[in-house]
C-alpha cells in the first residue's frame, strides 16, 4: 500500500462524538496511523442506517446468480443483509437489480427496504446512488450510512458495529474496515458526503471519498471476511 493511505485505528474506542467537527478536532490523532483509542458504547442519539448492494450479474458465477448461492442453506445475499440488521444499524436499504424479483424475496423477511436499480448494468455506482439516494429520503434522518456487498456473505455483525463505535468516537467521517491493514468492505460514510456519492460514476463506490478524503481512516477488525466476497464457485465453502 502506499505512504498516502488513511491512517489506520484500533478499537476499542472512546467518545460519543461523531461528524465533521469531531473529525476536525481529532485531526491530530489521525496523522498517526498506529492511534489507538479507549472503548465506550455507541451515542444513542446517533443514527447511522445501511445499504447493501445487491443489484449486479454474476459474470464470474456460471449461469447461477451468486447472490442466491448458499452457505449453510441460506442465500449470500441474505446472510449479507442479516450481518446490517443483527448490527442494529438502521433503516436498512437493500438495492436490487439482476434478477431482481428472486433476490427480494430471499430478503422479504427481514426489517429492509428494498429498491429496484434500472440502471445496474451501467456499474456500481448506480447502486450507490440509489440506495443513498433512498436512505436520504427516508422517514428518519440518519447521520451516516454502512455501505456493505451483498457477495460478502462472511462479515461479521461485530465488524459493522466497530465501524460504527469508530464513528461515534470521531475516528473520521469516511471509514472502511481493513483486516490485516488490507482495507476491505464495509465501508461508513457521514451523511456529509451523501451528495458526492450521489454523483459517482462508473464501477466504484466511495473509494475516491476514502482515498483522498482528510477524514478518512481504516478500522482495524479482527475478522477475515472483510476480505473475504464470492466471485467464482470455488469461494464458497464445502459445506453448501
Amino acid at each position: 500500500m502506499s505512504d498516502d493511505r488513511p491512517p489506520t485505528v484500533t478499537p476499542p474506542f472512546e467518545g460519543t462524538v461523531s461528524g465533521e467537527a469531531a473529525a476536525a478536532t481529532d485531526s491530530a490523532d489521525l496523522d498517526d496511523p498506529t492511534v489507538s483509542t479507549d472503548s465506550a458504547d455507541p451515542d444513542d442519539s446517533v443514527r447511522v442506517g445501511g445499504v447493501l448492494l445487491a443489484a449486479g450479474t454474476s459474470d464470474r458465477f456460471g449461469d447461477e446468480n451468486k447472490l442466491l448461492a448458499t452457505v449453510d442453506g441460506e442465500p449470500i445475499v441474505r446472510r449479507a443483509a442479516r450481518t446490517l440488521v443483527a448490527a442494529e444499524v438502521e433503516p436498512i436499504v437493500v438495492v436490487v437489480g439482476h434478477e431482481a424479483d428472486r433476490v427480494r424475496d430471499a430478503v422479504a423477511d427481514l426489517p429492509i427496504e428494498v429498491v429496484l436499480n434500472d440502471a445496474y448494468e451501467a456499474g456500481q455506482s448506480t447502486s450507490v446512488r440509489a440506495g443513498i439516494g433512498a436512505l436520504s429520503a427516508a422517514d428518519v434522518d440518519v447521520d451516516a450510512a454502512v455501505v456493505a456487498l451483498g457477495d460478502m456473505p462472511f462479515v461479521a455483525p461485530a465488524t459493522v458495529e466497530t465501524l460504527v463505535a469508530a464513528y461515534v468516537a470521531g475516528a473520521g467521517d469516511a471509514l472502511a474496515a481493513a483486516h490485516e491493514g488490507v482495507r476491505g468492505n464495509p465501508v461508513l460514510f457521514d451523511r456529509r458526503f451523501f451528495d458526492r456519492l450521489a454523483a459517482v460514476e462508473g464501477d466504484v463506490g466511495g473509494r475516491a471519498i476514502l482515498l483522498n478524503s482528510p477524514a478518512s481512516a481504516l478500522v482495524a477488525v479482527d475478522d477475515p471476511g472483510v476480505r473475504r466476497d464470492i466471485d467464482r464457485p470455488a469461494d464458497l465453502p464445502g459445506d453448501r
